[in-house]
C-alpha cells in the first residue's frame, strides 16, 4: 500500500514538471518569435523601398524620351495665346523650326515696308497702300506656314476662323473697323504677335 501511494505520488510529480516544461518552452519560443504584425510591417517597408528603386529608371526614362513635352502635357498653358500654348507643347527641336519659320516671317514684314515705301512714292492712298500690306502680310502667313506641321496650321486656321472667318487673319476692311483709319491699318499690319515672338526668343517686329 505504501509502495503504491509513493510510486502515484511520484508519477504525479513528473506529470507536472513534464506540463511545466511544456509551458516555458512555448512561453519561450513566443518570446523568441517575432510578433506577426512586426514581420508584415517589415515586409510593406521592403516592398516600398522596392517598388521606389524599380519606379525610379522608369520615371527618368520617361522624362529623358518625352522631355518638355511630357512636361507641357502635365501642367495647362496659362496663355490666352493659343499660337503661345502650341509652343508650349513643342519638343526643342520643333520649338528651333518655329522660330526659323518666325524669322522668315519678320523678313517677309520688311519687305512690306519697302513695298509700302515705293507706293508712298508714287503718291498712292493710305487705302491702297493698307489694302496691298494686308494683302501681303496674309500671303506671308501662309508661305511661313508651308514649314509648319499640319497640328500647327490647323491650330492657328481655327484660331483665326474663330476670331475672324479668315483662316488667314483679318481683311483690309476687318481691320479698318477695328482701328478707325487706312493708316492705323497700315501700321497694324506691319506688327507681328508679341508674344508668340517672345516665346520662342525674338524681339517683337514694329513697324
Amino acid at each position: 500500500m505504501s509502495a503504491s501511494i509513493s510510486t502515484s505520488v511520484t508519477a504525479s510529480v513528473t506529470e507536472r514538471t513534464r506540463v511545466a516544461v511544456t509551458v516555458e518552452g512555448a512561453a519561450a519560443r513566443r518570446t523568441a518569435e517575432p510578433p506577426l504584425l512586426a514581420v508584415l510591417a517589415a515586409l510593406l517597408v521592403l516592398l516600398a523601398a522596392l517598388g521606389g528603386a524599380l519606379a525610379s529608371p522608369a520615371t527618368a526614362a520617361t522624362t529623358a524620351t518625352y522631355g518638355p513635352r511630357a512636361v507641357a502635357a502635365a501642367a495647362p498653358c496659362t496663355s490666352p495665346d493659343p499660337a503661345v500654348c502650341l509652343i508650349r507643347e513643342m519638343t526643342p527641336e520643333e520649338r528651333e523650326k518655329a522660330r526659323e519659320v518666325r524669322i522668315r516671317y519678320h523678313g517677309l514684314l520688311d519687305q512690306m515696308k519697302e513695298v509700302e515705301a515705293e507706293m508712298r512714292a508714287r503718291c498712292q492712298s493710305d487705302e491702297e497702300i493698307a489694302r496691298v500690306v494686308v494683302r501681303m502680310r496674309n500671303e506671308a502667313k501662309d508661305i511661313t506656314r508651308a514649314g509648319m506641321s499640319p497640328e500647327a496650321i490647323e491650330a492657328l486656321e481655327q484660331r483665326n476662323i474663330e476670331k475672324y472667318g479668315n483662316p488667314l487673319g483679318p481683311t483690309a476692311d476687318q481691320l479698318f473697323a477695328k482701328y478707325g483709319s487706312w493708316a492705323a491699318v497700315i501700321e497694324a499690319a506691319g506688327r507681328s504677335n508679341p508674344a508668340v515672338d517672345r516665346e520662342l526668343g525674338l524681339e517683337p517686329h514694329s513697324s
